[in-house]
């Protein structure tokens, strides 16, 4: 895994965790560094429902890239697309996931994929795990207090903690001869 700003050996990791949609896509800044994970910055970007696709993409597009101007995150750990049944808000989501990749590459960040499966897998050990299992274990996790967050929101900072804990686990392994 390769990084701009510092090393997997250095003091501090810094990800952004997305779950992506356009009604509301969350977004979350995690640090690790030798003392555990913090949470730095996390919400839910939202979008005008009556505006064009178009606008709302350029809305959300604009904001993420505030974000990650001013956060300097090493990686992004995007959650996986969930097909639903409804077609076009999976075409919907994939179009935002292609705004976010975009930013990416512009960016220089790498980007990593986790479903959902994977990670409910990494943070409760238990991919059938229920959202609200995943919640109290991120709050758990990051000492965080008991709060009004929308799902999004949690579940962009569960994305961050799944890359975190895989970066850490990949530079083990390396590590060990």
């Amino acid at each position: 895994m390769t990084s701009k700003t510092s090393s997997p050996m250095s003091n501090k990791i810094r990800v952004l965790g997305i779950d992506p949609g356009y009604d509301r896509l969350g977004v979350a800044i995690v640090d690790k560094t030798k003392t555990g994970e913090a949470l730095v910055f996390s919400t839910c970007l939202g979008s005008e429902a009556k505006a064009p696709f178009e606008q709302r993409l350029l809305t959300l597009g604009q904001a993420l890239e505030k974000i990650i101007k001013k956060y300097q995150p090493e990686a992004i750990s995007l959650e996986s697309l969930f097909i639903s049944v409804n077609q076009k808000t999976a075409m919907r989501v994939a179009e935002v996931r292609g705004m976010i990749l975009y930013l990416a590459g512009q960016n220089h960040l790498p980007v990593f994929d986790f479903t959902p499966l994977e990670i409910k897998s990494c943070l409760t050990g238990y991919g059938q795990a229920d959202k609200k299992q995943v919640i109290s274990l991120v709050r758990q996790l990051l000492k965080l207090p008991v709060s009004q967050a929308l799902d999004d929101e949690y579940d962009a900072i569960a994305a961050a903690l799944t890359l975190l804990a895989r970066w850490v686990e990949k530079t083990r392994q390396t590590k060990t001869p």
